[in-house]
């Protein structure tokens, strides 16, 4: 495995690459926990304690929309079904849709009480008819174990709301991959996370506003969900669009102590992802790079380098200088070379971000040369390994 500066790779990109004098500055949040992450160019730019299983709250009803979603989806529930309201459901306190055991309420009902009016009841309802057993509980260890298996290692649940519980338990990470399992796996269901009031049977006349306050803010806010117990603080799983650049952001923060620093925390997110940041295309798919790669024993003595398709990612707005990079490729590459072989990874450092690995594929193939190209190969070997030396023997 051979290592390179990409001095000479990336010369022609230096100027798309340099922006302006100043790095990016990380955000200083007042969350107890918080991740945030650019969804459109798959890109991480703030994790605090984003792994640490906290108690979620109402935060955690978004697992329970999430599988309520899958079950529409796979024709095991209906939207104009009605469902019956159990006792256990009417039992729960808290934010409710105030349901008794007369009800039967459709699924697009509930819904949009949970969206809307964080109601324990509805997700009592929605959990009961899913569940394996009947049973909430029954429903809480199928949460668990669907969880698992989106890669949602951190997360763990007794109910099917929040209702505080030791075995409640999520990280921010785990609820931003599921925000952004919503948005991508359900488009047809996430305008309801927009919804700002639904008025259930005009029962509730106090409990009809959605609770979270980044809606009305014209930030480009159209979801998802607040969450808060005594134990949790104050906390919101909440997404963003920017007008101007269409770059879409999740964004997770808990253990704020009131709704005033959840809404301000969440505008200063919000503003500070899509101002101190910018979506960049560095090289077009099928782009050839400008340094070629040796090739050993072939017709050519090097060959193109390209990708598979655009490399565009996020950088810092005012980064002071260009991104830091090198290529990695197995190496020394032997002839033949076939158009489109994987030759190796460019990796890109922004300042203040995760590195960014993109395959390198070749641009073009290169047969063998036969006899005489393996002469050459030699003779370009030697004559490298003799300049390489040079300096040290004039030392």
């Amino acid at each position: 495995m051979q290592f390179r500066p990409l001095r000479a790779l990336l010369a022609g990109l230096t100027a798309a690459m340099t922006l302006a004098a100043m790095p990016a500055q990380a955000f200083d949040t007042k969350a107890r926990a918080a991740y945030v992450v650019d969804i459109t160019t798959d890109t991480a730019i703030l994790a605090k304690d984003a792994d640490t299983p906290l108690p979620p709250a109402s935060m955690s009803k978004l697992m329970t929309l999430y599988v309520t979603f899958e079950a529409i989806r796979d024709g095991r529930l209906r939207l104009d079904e009605e469902l019956p309201v159990s006792q256990h459901a009417m039992d729960y306190g808290g934010s409710t849709m105030f349901l008794d055991t007369t009800d039967r309420v459709k699924v697009s009902d509930l819904i949009q009480g949970i969206i809307v009016l964080s109601g324990n009841d509805a997700c009592a309802v929605l959990a009961e008819a899913l569940s394996p057993d009947g049973t909430e509980a029954g429903f809480a260890r199928y949460m668990t174990q669907r969880a698992q298996q989106m890669r949602m290692t951190n997360s763990t649940f007794a109910n099917s709301n929040g209702w505080p519980d030791p075995m409640q338990r999520m990280s921010m990470r785990d609820l931003a991959l599921l925000a952004t399992h919503i948005i991508e796996d359900f488009p047809e269901f996430y305008e309801y996370f927009a919804e700002r009031e639904f008025a259930f049977d005009g029962r509730a006349p106090d409990n009809v506003y959605n609770r979270n306050p980044l809606l009305s803010m014209g930030i480009g806010a159209d979801g998802l969900k607040t969450g808060h117990t005594q134990e949790a603080g104050y906390g919101l799983v909440g997404s963003a669009v920017d007008e101007l650049s269409g770059r879409r952001i999740v964004f997770v923060y808990s253990g704020l102590d009131s709704t005033q620093a959840r809404a301000e925390e969440g505008r200063s997110i919000v503003n500070w992802a899509f101002r101190q940041f910018k979506q960049s295309t560095l090289i077009e798919a099928g782009e050839v790079l400008e340094t070629r790669l040796p090739v050993h024993e072939g017709s050519l003595p090097d060959v193109g380098l390209t990708v598979t398709e655009d490399l565009t990612t996020l950088v810092p707005v005012l980064s002071a200088q260009g991104i830091p990079s090198e290529v990695v490729f197995n190496g020394p590459v032997k002839a033949p070379v076939a158009a489109g072989q994987e030759l190796g990874e460019l990796i890109l450092r922004p300042e203040g971000l995760p590195e960014k690995r993109v395959k390198l594929i070749a641009a073009e193939a290169v047969p063998h040369g036969g006899f005489k190209a393996r002469v050459q190969s030699a003779a370009r070997y030697l004559l490298r390994r003799m300049n390489e030396d040079a300096p040290e023997a004039a030392s």
